[in-house]
């Protein structure tokens, strides 16, 4: 399901041959017992229709990938793909049946590109890299190798759906978080952490992990939930934030700031501060459970359904 050949390739030529150690690991977190509905996910990724994959746009707000498919096929392959629910990030149009995730990440995808050094020919690092919406994104821009890190299996057997409609890419979806890589990797030129940061018990210390993963002079592009003020300050969350589970504490920029120079980045940056709403994180078919509108406070859009500050998202950008 990981592709380990192809993944051994695109690792040694970015200097990180000796990743070859996480194979092991990788093989538990993907074994039959790794998780209950494992068994079933393959069975779905078996029986997607098969096609040449002929097709691929990474650089539209919809990725792209497959022929269209056409009759019976189209409708098999809908149904499939209705059964990985939830899907968190997108959009996507696979062999013609379109994906309208819960997120309109390529908004934020549109956000970030405009602030960030030009990926052509980086090796990158995507940590909470969900179902590599991102990181196919990331590949349409020029990187020349990326690597996506999450330990949500589900999100790696949605991409494992994607691939399959594709011709093989330097783009790896990996179950892994950001601790059980080798340390001190030092060999990407731009690492993302994009929604990642408040559900750190220890916020600073993934800064730090985030920094080991840069070759000197690279780039950080950090996404997250921050506190409304202008001083530095935090917020620790008790119980659910907008009904999110483990988020434990949110900064606010100018103590995220702080850290991020604390933890020995250069060139801290603010990039944008945006406000979510509920046209760009929503309910749909293909994410039919609570979203944003139902985390927010009905009488007061401005609060979060348990009383906290509404979300509002901050992206930086930081130099080793």
């Amino acid at each position: 399901m990981l592709r380990l050949a192809a993944l051994h390739d695109d690792l040694a030529a970015i200097g990180l041959d000796s990743w070859r150690v996480l194979d092991g690991l990788l093989r538990e977190k993907t074994a039959e017992t790794a998780h209950g509905k494992l068994p079933e996910w393959r069975a779905i990724l078996e029986r997607l229709p098969a096609c040449e994959p002929t097709a691929m746009r990474l650089d539209g707000p919809a990725v792209s990938v497959g022929p269209e498919l056409t009759g019976e096929e189209r409708a098999t392959a809908r149904e499939l793909l209705l059964r990985l629910l939830p899907w968190r990030k997108g959009p996507f149009t696979i062999g013609g049946v379109q994906i309208d995730s819960e997120w309109r990440s390529d908004w934020k995808w549109e956000r970030v590109a405009s602030a960030i050094s030009p990926l052509d020919g980086r090796a990158v690092l995507d940590v909470g890299c969900g179902n590599g919406y991102y990181a196919l994104r990331m590949r349409g821009a020029g990187a020349r190798a990326v690597i996506g890190i999450d330990p949500t299996l589900l999100y790696v057997v949605q991409f494992r759906a994607i691939a399959h409609w594709m011709r093989p890419e330097p783009v790896h979806v990996l179950p892994l978080r950001l601790h059980e890589l080798p340390p001190e990797a030092r060999a990407f030129d731009t690492v993302f952490s994009m929604g990642v940061l408040y559900h750190q018990r220890s916020p600073e210390a993934h800064l730090r992990q985030l920094r080991n993963a840069l070759r000197p002079g690279g780039e950080l592009v950090l996404e997250t939930l921050i506190l409304p003020g202008t001083g530095p300050a935090a917020l620790a969350i008790e119980g659910r934030y907008a009904r999110m589970r483990n988020v434990w504490l949110l900064p606010t920029l100018a103590l995220l700031e702080s850290w991020l120079c604390d933890a020995g980045f250069t060139s801290v940056r603010t990039a944008d501060v945006s406000e979510t709403t509920t046209a760009e994180q929503r309910r749909t078919e293909w994410m039919p459970f609570e979203s944003l509108a139902e985390a927010l406070d009905p009488a007061d859009s401005a609060r979060t359904i348990e009383g906290w500050p509404a979300p509002r998202r901050a992206l930086l950008v930081a130099l080793d």
